[in-house]
């Protein structure tokens, strides 16, 4: 057979005989009710220090295990199988001798791939390695496709050659086969147990500094909480349109003014967006939001918490990235925007940041496209500013640093500052280009909130897509009194990525928004 189609079929039928031959045998092909009562690496630690001679006077056992067969060496009336569970993979000894016919024949229908369970006691081959001696062996799950460049003895070189091109070298085809990049790569189950554990770590973090984990709506009346375009739905029974949220921001601030003084939420945002190796269109942040706080306070709690949760998931404060060394490390520079920009753009002066005709034409300078140069011509002083920075400062942050003091303009839930009301009380933090987290002190004054809103208002007008909607029960919940309070946003995903030396944000997000493929 020269199709590759004709190959897969003809091995899933050869698999699918397997499986009738199984219940030929009295036997469920895909049987349940067998509870191992061991893991694989529990049992390589626990014999670790064993001498064969020590495991043969002693013969511990019997041990049962369960999990999927990823190697298979058959001699004829005896066999080597590799058993892979959660924890590991062990080998195992099936011989017919100790089995009997009605306990061997279920073995010899085995393939790469399936799921078996196992009862035996351990020894230590004539190669030292540790080994269960089968003393009952049961197939739980047959498989119908192969793993990927994997294959089982008997085989035809057709067939073999077939199994080894499906390594899924395509790294969009690993994204859209998630469950078999996972089976095929172990460092990809690694990014995913790390990230994992960055998550558990964020929560036990707070969880220990009185914070509270609350669940706030996923679909929006509005479009609130930052300023984005949405993804819209329709409810069916009320007849209206809402909008997944692209973040949880004002609700939580809600319940802050409702008595909740330490809250927090780890969940999904949803933007409609781009996508690139920085952006999927649904991503994982954390939003918490703690009164009687500042920014410059979140500034110091945002270090403390990345910096503790680097050395718990990669096992130190500096993290290889690339071609750099990152250093999580305490003492992470704090540079207010405008000093940021004016240390990049020598032609700029401190003075220039009153005199919007200025700045517009140093942001023409790298405004690519027809419609790049046309949204700048409308920008005021704190829009262009924003964007000076985007095109000048942030590709070039490579170690963790904040950047302070943003425009009034583009901060439209911040708190204006007491010494310079044309910046606000905000930080980004930034690491390899790209930002990390958004934190401020909380605009909590309903006047000055409701005059933000309008700005957005206008600035739709004005063409700007990413802006939010006027919410009046949101001033409402204000003029019942918000305390002071400081919040933050930390991408979940960007984050990962710096801690797992991944390239792309596909690569730890289980399963990313793909685009469909063609109708074959």
């Amino acid at each position: 057979m020269s199709d590759e189609s004709d190959v897969e079929k003809k091995l899933k039928d050869e698999r699918f005989a397997k499986g009738e031959k199984l219940k030929g045998l009295g036997l469920n092909p895909y049987g349940n009710g067998f509870r191992p009562a061991h893991l694989a690496g529990e049992l390589l630690a626990r014999h670790a220090n064993d001498t064969g001679e020590q495991l043969e006077a002693s013969k511990p056992g019997p041990y049962s295990i369960a999990g999927r067969v990823v190697s298979v060496r058959d001699f004829g009336k005896a066999g080597f199988i590799v058993v892979q569970d959660r924890s590991g993979a062990i080998q195992v000894h099936v011989k017919k001798d100790v089995l009997g016919e009605p306990g061997f024949a279920p073995y010899k229908l085995l393939d790469v791939g399936d799921f078996v369970g196992v009862v035996g006691t351990a020894f230590r081959s004539k190669t030292g390695e540790l080994t269960l001696a089968a003393t009952e062996y049961r197939p739980l799950t047959k498989t119908l496709r192969p793993l990927p460049g994997k294959f089982t003895k008997g085989d035809d070189a057709e067939a073999k050659a077939w199994a080894e091109k499906q390594a899924l070298a395509d790294v969009e085809e690993r994204y859209r086969r998630r469950y078999v990049d996972l089976l095929s790569n172990p460092a990809v189950k690694d990014t995913f147990v790390k990230r994992t554990r960055l998550v558990q770590f964020i929560r036990s973090f707070l969880d220990a500094r009185g914070y509270l984990e609350v669940e706030t709506p996923m679909m929006h009346p509005l479009v609130s909480g930052a300023a984005a375009r949405p993804f819209v739905t329709h409810h069916n029974v009320y007849d209206v349109d809402l909008y997944m949220r692209i973040a949880p921001e004002l609700y939580l601030k809600r319940l802050v003014v409702g008595g909740f003084d330490r809250v927090y939420e780890i969940n999904r945002n949803f933007r409609n967006e781009g996508v690139s190796t920085k952006h999927n269109p649904e991503f994982t942040m954390l939003e918490f939001y703690e009164a009687y706080a500042t920014y410059h306070d979140l500034m110091d709690l945002t270090e403390e918490l990345i910096s503790a949760a680097a050395v718990h998931v990669t096992g130190g404060a500096k993290v290889t990235y690339g071609e750099h060394q990152l250093d999580f490390g305490k003492g992470w520079p704090r540079v207010p925007m405008r000093q940021a920009i004016l240390d990049r753009v020598k032609d700029l002066s401190a003075n220039d940041f009153g005199d919007a005709e200025k700045l517009r034409s140093v942001a023409l300078r790298r405004a690519e496209t027809p419609a790049d140069k046309a949204a700048v011509a409308t920008m005021n002083v704190g829009e262009v500013t924003a964007l000076l920075f985007e095109q000048y400062v942030e590709g070039e942050l490579i170690n963790p640093t904040f950047i302070t003091e943003f425009p009034v303009e583009n901060s439209p839930l911040a708190r204006r500052n007491d010494a310079n009301p044309a910046i606000t009380d905000r930080f980004e933090l930034f690491c390899m280009g790209r930002e990390i987290a958004n934190a401020f002190s909380e605009l909590n004054d309903p006047v000055d909130q409701e005059q933000r809103f309008k700005g957005q208002v206008e600035a739709r007008a004005r063409g700007q897509q990413e802006t939010m909607d006027y919410d009046a029960d949101y001033i409402r919940a204000l003029e019942h009194g918000m305390p002071p309070t400081a919040g933050e946003g930390i991408g979940i995903d960007r984050l990962a990525m710096l801690f797992t030396n991944a390239q792309s944000i596909r690569d730890v997000i289980l399963f990313p928004l793909l685009r469909p493929q063609p109708a074959h």
